[in-house]
């Protein structure tokens, strides 16, 4: 009886020590957009299946059912521990993050993808040093495809058309570059495009070619120019709670950090890619305009918003960051990428 005794008590302990080897972390993920649009469905989900993967099980992420908060304060939801991971827009909160400006500059480039891992790169190697992510643990940075002019009122050839014309735009760089050609920025988040515009609140927005399928305003604004190169670009973020992430085992956070960083960015980035080159079929069929920029145009926003840059590279070096070099970095890996 006894040898059966410890034999069981034996099994348990081992039974013990093998739960708690590969016990199951549930993170929670609080999503803002809806599930159909691309980075939740293309980016996001994807994400977290390959978490699940990488860890082999011991970590899964769970997406919330509704989003915790305005994609505004996303950032300090993650923060506070309200759920462990989040993504939003820097620029939803002018002022706090300023480095991450440096992605958002007109004429960045006509790829997400390109971009986006040229951004994390340089991310890590220059503007990290102004630690503006450091009550979170950042698990990516991204952009979306080139910034595009949308509106309901007319074609726009020229900045002169733009004058006076109220847009919807999503904070940072772009609340500027608007402000350089004369619109009158509303900042809003793109999530709020439709009621802006369908009341008409708004005359247009500025946003890539993707969001206008995304956000089912392809009937609302009816007019679109491209502007090669993209009139500017919007920088996210992907964090997780710091002691959440600093709990986990570190084979997990490893494992982690192998699918988010810079294979996260070139995921999203593809993703981008591939629905604004959707959209911009869906849009055509749909019977909307479609110009593109001519060089006189495009000089004119060069010209109006040639103070942008200088204006960064001195808030840069003011945080200990070399922004010239970190600008002429990004350029040069997205010039040169190869996908």
């Amino acid at each position: 009886m006894r040898k059966v005794l410890k034999t069981v008590a034996a099994g348990i302990v081992l039974t013990a020590g093998i739960s708690t080897a590969y016990a199951e972390t549930r993170l929670t993920l609080s999503s803002w957009l809806p599930p159909t649009h691309p980075v939740v469905k293309n980016m996001i989900v994807p994400w977290t299946e390959q978490v699940k993967d990488a860890t082999e099980g011991r970590v899964t992420v769970n997406i919330l059912a509704k989003g915790l908060g305005h994609p505004k304060v996303h950032y300090d939801i993650a923060r506070d521990g309200l759920a462990d991971i989040t993504y939003s827009v820097h620029g939803y909160t002018p002022g706090r993050f300023v480095m991450t400006k440096a992605v958002e500059l007109p004429f960045g480039g006509d790829s997400a993808e390109a971009l986006s891992v040229a951004y994390w790169r340089v991310h890590q190697k220059y503007l990290s040093k102004a630690r503006e992510h450091k009550d979170t643990q950042l698990l990516s940075v991204f952009t979306h495809g080139p910034g595009l002019i949308h509106n309901s009122q007319k074609t726009v050839n020229n900045v002169a058309d733009l004058s006076g014309m109220k847009m919807r735009v999503g904070g940072g760089v772009v609340n500027d570059v608007a402000s350089s050609l004369k619109a009158v920025p509303l900042l809003k988040p793109a999530s709020k495009s439709y009621e802006l515009l369908s009341h008409g609140v708004a005359d247009g927005t500025l946003l890539p070619m993707e969001s206008v399928m995304g956000f089912k305003i392809q009937d609302l604004v009816k007019h679109t120019t491209v502007v090669p190169g993209g009139l500017y670009n919007i920088s996210f973020f992907l964090v997780m709670n710091r002691d959440r992430f600093r709990d986990m085992s570190q084979e997990d956070q490893d494992a982690i950090m192998r699918v988010s960083g810079e294979a996260f960015a070139k995921m999203a980035g593809r993703a981008w890619d591939d629905a604004d080159k959707a959209a911009l079929t869906a849009m055509q069929a749909n019977g909307n305009e479609v110009t593109v920029a001519n060089d006189a145009f495009i000089d004119s926003v060069k010209q109006r918003t040639a103070t942008l840059e200088g204006e960064w590279i001195k808030e840069a070096k003011k945080r200990g960051v070399d922004g010239a070099a970190a600008l002429h970095e990004l350029r040069q890996i997205t010039a040169s990428y190869n996908q």
